[in-house]
């Protein structure tokens, strides 16, 4: 798990901790030094706490102009446990509301599992989004069946051409753009 770095092929364009309207502003993380742990496993010094104990993240890309947000997640996501979605919510996504972030692309492919509790801060979420959107792109479909368990997909975006989304080789405002194509298409 500690060779599982967020992808840094758009850090030429945007570096969260340097960025002032982040909530990782100033965050400084160590190339070496394996600090975070999920369970029992170091994970790469990269990836970003936000309060959970078994989930992580990294926002690789924020655009205010567009209005939205990337953001990698890695770990084990569990609302039971660990209310992991309250303080995702809290921590970070409030934060970026509050900077007019109003689409979230949530990139769920190192997101191992999901342990789902109630709807309630998704719904909080999307409701704060106005004309926004959140996406899901590359989550398990274990994990998917779990957000689909207690509802939570009508929150978030998930499934069909969001499960194999081809993202890594798109710059951001590309992959801004075909998702919110696809969304419209989705939605009409």
């Amino acid at each position: 798990m500690h060779e599982i770095e967020p992808h840094y092929n758009w850090r030429n364009l945007y570096i969260a901790a340097q960025d002032s309207r982040s909530p990782f502003y100033k965050k400084e993380n160590s190339e070496v030094f394996f600090e975070n742990a999920i369970y029992n496993h170091y994970i790469h010094p990269q990836w970003d706490e936000f309060g959970s104990q078994t989930l992580y993240l990294k926002v690789i890309f924020a655009d205010y102009n567009e209005s939205f947000a990337v953001i990698e997640l890695f770990g084990e996501w569990n609302d039971i446990l660990y209310n992991d979605i309250m303080f995702l919510y809290r921590n970070v996504i409030e934060s970026l509301l509050d900077e007019g972030i109003k689409h979230f692309i949530i990139i769920g492919e190192n997101v191992l599992d999901f342990h789902a509790d109630t709807d309630d801060y998704y719904a909080e979420w999307f409701d704060n989004i106005e004309d926004g959107w959140i996406i899901g792109i590359n989550f398990r479909d274990h994990v998917i069946q779990e957000f689909a368990d207690i509802n939570a997909d009508q929150y978030i975006a998930f499934g069909g051409k969001f499960d194999a989304f081809a993202w890594r080789s798109l710059s951001p405002q590309q992959l801004f753009t075909a998702l919110n194509e696809m969304i419209i298409k989705r939605l009409t």
